[in-house]
């Protein structure tokens, strides 16, 4: 089935998420040796302050470390204590993995690495005293987040990791710019696409969706840990995937730009989750009748006609969680797939909502197609 990790679905000092839970990655048992290390990336983990990488300095680390994680006897490294440094770097390679073998599932086949030929695997830096992270030529690598009395690595938080790897995937599914510097939309989408690829990963952790959907009573419409983006502590986050923006509202920095993108997509996912339930018989609001739930809807109206009482939803907990996950796959593949239809070179906000909405065309979604399209004009990006 693979070899065995534990991963926090969240970063640890959330609640409820404290503990981590074991998830499998696709490379085999006897595939990952110490460090971890695999075909397609390893970890080093510096002995010393190293500097963040920036021209021209380049993996690989060659300096001391601190002693590697090691699998067990029976090739799992869900074994190692947590709170140490192996921990940490397991932790950090098995997020890398989890997403990578997430993203492949969805587009069939082995997503290369961008820094190709020059680098064959990733080198993961797991810790560095910094207050950022970062993937690039050859690299990822994590600092710690400073938010608490005492820093927590950003090796532990599963949504950075998800981030970052995310832009790697990009690259190594679309490709590089070649000839012109890449523009503000194409930077932009980058930030939608890593952010994005995190929020789809966390929604294949059954720690996480059985607390969302259970602490919400199914209604993913009122605020939870999923439309949270680099969640920090105390409920504080970077960005959220709910939001009301349209390109109108935001300005050219890369990072505010893709909001509206995210939300769009957002939006989406949430109405297609909403529809499955309709068809199975699980919700009573068809969203179909309501030209725009952004601005049709309040949250009054969404909390009435969702409400269900805590003993009802636990009976059909698994049904709900079922259409989430179907919602995530419809969503997630489309998304995937439509990077196929896209070249780094022309892309654009516009090309890009249309390249996605021909892949839901054309894949398992193709009844919900109008519901993103309708999502992505109500920002004015089609």
């Amino acid at each position: 089935m693979g070899t065995r990790f534990r991963v926090h679905p969240q970063a640890p000092f959330i609640p409820g998420y404290e503990e981590p839970e074991i998830i499998w990655i696709s490379t085999p048992p006897g595939g990952v040796g110490t460090g971890p290390e695999d075909h397609r990336m390893y970890v080093t983990d510096p002995l010393i302050a190293k500097a963040p990488y920036q021209r021209p300095y380049f993996p690989p680390y060659t300096g001391e470390s601190y002693p590697p994680a090691e699998p067990g006897p029976d090739g799992h490294f869900d074994y190692i204590p947590v709170h140490t440094r192996q921990f940490m770097a397991a932790h950090a390679f098995a997020c890398v993995r989890r997403v990578l073998d997430i993203c492949e599932s969805y587009v069939g086949c082995e997503i290369p690495w961008f820094f190709l030929p020059t680098y064959e695997r990733l080198e993961i830096i797991p810790h560095l005293p910094w207050t950022n992270a970062q993937s690039g030529y050859g690299f990822l690598e994590l600092g710690e987040d400073d938010s608490r009395d005492e820093p927590v690595p950003y090796a532990l938080n599963f949504d950075v990791i998800a981030h970052e790897t995310g832009h790697l995937v990009l690259f190594g599914t679309l490709g590089v710019p070649e000839r012109s510097g890449p523009g503000v939309e194409y930077l932009a989408y980058h930030e939608f696409a890593a952010d994005f690829i995190s929020l789809i990963g966390l929604l294949h952790f059954d720690t996480a969706l059985d607390r969302m959907l259970r602490r919400t009573n199914g209604n993913l419409f009122v605020s939870n840990e999923l439309d949270r983006v680099a969640e920090l502590f105390d409920e504080r986050q970077i960005r959220k995937a709910s939001n009301s923006l349209k390109l109108s509202d935001v300005g050219s920095e890369v990072h505010d730009l893709s909001r509206p993108f995210t939300g769009a997509m957002f939006d989406a996912l949430l109405e297609i989750f909403q529809l499955i339930l309709l068809e199975r018989g699980l919700a009573s609001l068809d969203t179909r009748r309501i030209k725009s739930v952004r601005e049709s809807l309040t949250q009054t109206d969404i909390d009435r006609e969702l409400a269900v009482s805590k003993q009802d939803y636990q009976i059909r907990h698994f049904a709900v969680k079922s259409a989430l996950q179907e919602a995530r796959d419809i969503v997630g593949d489309a998304l995937l797939r439509s990077w196929e239809l896209l070249t780094p070179d022309t892309l654009s906000f516009r090309n890009a909502a249309s390249a996605i909405v021909r892949r839901m065309e054309q894949g398992r979604g193709h009844r919900f197609a109008d519901r993103i399209h309708d999502n992505f004009v109500w920002r004015d990006i089609l």
